[in-house]
């Protein structure tokens, strides 16, 4: 099973047992064991991934890290649990920090098992940043997402490519959530940079409001304007063009957005107990995306009625392919829909194509 077929079925895990998941062991067992083992760790090596690993630093005697990963028989990775209810924070880290100085380790990795948190010391040498340099949600996920978290993996894990690479993913991260803030609800300095350059006279309120509200709607039409330029590039190229995440092309001028990629993820989790993840596939329209089994328009498993922010459907087919609509607010209400999603796929799967 590949990485991202991997993260989709423990996400299903996830979504069906979140509620008893109280406890940091229960965590460990159910989440965190299987993500090291999917990432290609022998969880039943203990010379390769050390549980309750002890380095005395300094006055600190007997203190003790969750994991600690092993490559080439040097600790790589230092592991710090806590349970699925635990928000993560800087705080939680407190023996991460002590043990990275003491240790050979070079990448720390803070999780309740729902959220994954690496660190390195990009900042100061030997000094475990404040800060991540990558985080990786298991509840939501893009296919980027698994691309980061596959240098991560036993089998390509090179530490000085990831070191070197810290800096930049951290920085990236960063600037990209500035710009998301900026692009949404630009600051006053952000509007006067652009005022002082196309507006002779006075900033009065009127005119910034005026500047405001135009630059969020260039903004987006900047951004809708070059998502279709790389749509027909790719297909005048001849390429089959496929929205990230999913399996299916897109026609031109179709934006599959957040929101329906999460519900389609929510779906896909949902049927991965009856199939391989890899065989749900997501193709979207201009009135809904469709989920299909095996790619295949006379195998539909749900659609997506998702183009309207105020009233959004799910579409749930019965065994005359007779599609159901249910009202849902978000993404998350699908799992109310759970049953009929999963008679469903195991219906689909005696249907000869």
């Amino acid at each position: 099973m590949d990485l991202e077929a991997s993260m989709t079925d423990l996400q299903s895990k996830l979504r069906e047992h979140r509620e008893i998941l109280e406890t940091e062991e229960a965590a460990k067992t159910t989440l965190v064991l299987p993500f090291l083992r999917a990432l290609g760790y022998d969880i039943f090596d203990p010379s390769e991934v050390k549980a309750e690993f002890t380095c005395d630093v300094g006055t600190k005697k007997g203190e003790k890290v969750d994991y600690a990963l092993c490559v080439g028989g040097e600790v790589t990775i230092l592991v710090e649990c806590k349970p699925v209810t635990s928000e993560l924070s800087i705080k939680h880290a407190s023996q991460l920090f002590r043990y990275f100085a003491a240790t050979s380790a070079r990448v720390a990795l803070l999780t309740n098992g729902v959220i994954y948190k690496f660190f390195t010391d990009s900042e100061r040498a030997n000094m475990m940043d404040e800060k991540p340099f990558f985080t990786f949600n298991l509840e939501i996920f893009r296919k980027s997402d698994i691309k980061h978290l596959s240098t991560f993996q036993r089998a390509d894990f090179d530490l000085d490519r990831i070191v070197s690479q810290a800096g930049t993913l951290k920085l990236h991260s960063q600037v990209s959530a500035e710009l998301r803030k900026e692009f949404s609800e630009p600051s006053e300095e952000f509007v006067r940079l652009f005022a002082s350059r196309l507006h002779d006279g006075r900033l009065t309120e009127p005119v910034r409001q005026r500047f405001q509200a135009v630059i969020v709607q260039a903004i987006s039409s900047l951004i809708r304007e070059g998502i279709n330029e790389r749509l027909e590039n790719a297909m005048s190229h001849g390429q089959d063009v496929t929205e990230p995440n999913q399996g299916g092309p897109l026609p031109d001028a179709i934006e599959t957005t957040q929101v329906e990629i999460d519900g389609f993820n929510i779906v896909r989790a949902i049927c991965s107990k009856f199939v391989a993840p890899d065989r749900v596939i997501m193709r979207d329209a201009k009135s809904y995306c469709a989920v299909l089994l095996d790619d295949n328009n006379r195998k539909p498993i749900a659609r997506l009625h998702f183009n309207s922010s105020t009233a959004r459907y799910l579409g749930v087919f019965t065994g005359k392919n007779e599609e159901e609509r249910r009202v849902v607010t978000t993404p998350v209400d699908i799992y109310q829909h759970a049953d009929a999603i999963a008679a469903r796929v195991q219906e689909l799967q005696e249907v000869k194509s």
